[in-house]
């Protein structure tokens, strides 16, 4: 099997950028399924076509039934499917680390002495390049984890319908050109089978972590927006929106209660005028 080496560089690089859970979903990986399959799964599966024997001379017939058994083997299988598992997480790092270069060169813009005034202000990374996942990085963030749990999906079911989830130490085959219908053997099947559970459980813990990851996102967002709305319910600006009922501004109240008691003023001041210049009028009068 190849080097894995490269694809463990990139991957790292992804975990500064990812959630806590998408953290420890990149520690399964390399733990459980790069780490075992390297080590154990390769040697225990390195002479699967030279020990699959079957009972006749014929010439190709081991061959084609071991091809029809086995259309790909099963550390072939492995290795596609954690290739294909991490080329989402690989595209959101590509994504990522485009924002960070762009918002870098916005920062520079920004302090360069003959920089424009007005100028959007980086919203994604922070200044010691620390990626906020939300807008545009959320809605990326988000896709790759549901491209990696369809897939995930994808191999699981394919695994099952290509050789199940036990190995059998006996296969009948009746291809040509075999002269009749022979049995085949397989070498070693217990331990292969110990290995396909494993991997298999690995691959659902897997699964699930990405469930879970999605879950949380998602979730975060819907109770970050539900407080950005409340704060805007509950702000001095619209106190009128606290119990969702339009009360009448205290201020004109009392604004209008005041000239009220200004018009009541005035008018009982000029009656009483009025009233003293007639009983002058009168008693001048007599």
């Amino acid at each position: 099997m190849g080097d894995w080496g490269f694809l463990s560089t990139l991957l790292e690089k992804v975990q500064s950028h990812s959630t806590v859970i998408g953290k420890i979903w990149m520690s399964v990986l390399f733990l459980f399924r790069i780490m075992v399959l390297g080590a154990g799964a390769e040697s225990v599966w390195g002479d699967e076509q030279s020990d699959f024997v079957c009972n006749t001379q014929q010439p190709g017939c081991e061959n084609v039934c071991y091809d029809w058994t086995f259309p790909i083997s099963h550390i072939r299988f492995w290795v596609l499917q954690i290739i294909f598992v991490s080329t989402p997480t690989l595209i959101y790092l590509g994504h990522a680390m485009h924002v960070i270069q762009t918002e870098n060169k916005l920062r520079e813009e920004i302090a360069s002495p003959g920089g424009p005034r007005k100028m959007k202000t980086p919203k994604y990374t922070d200044e010691k390049g620390q990626v906020k996942i939300k807008g545009n990085l959320l809605g990326s963030y988000l896709t790759q984890l549901v491209v990696k749990i369809l897939i995930e999906a994808a191999f699981i079911v394919g695994q099952y319908y290509l050789y199940g989830f036990v190995m059998v130490p006996m296969f009948p085959c009746s291809r040509k050109p075999c002269p009749f219908t022979v049995e085949c053997y397989m070498s070693r099947p217990t331990e292969k089978t110990i290995f396909i559970i494993f991997m298999l459980v690995v691959a659902c813990v897997s699964l699930l972590l990405n469930v879970i990851e999605m879950l949380y996102l998602i979730f975060t967002r819907v109770k970050c927006g539900s407080k950005r709305r409340n704060h805007k319910v509950t702000s001095p600006e619209n106190p009128a929106s606290l119990s969702g009922i339009k009360w009448p501004a205290t201020e004109d109240t009392l604004k209008q209660n005041k000239m009220n008691m200004e018009l009541e003023s005035n008018h009982s001041v000029g009656g009483s005028l009025d009233g003293a210049k007639e009983e002058k009028r009168l008693l001048s009068g007599h």
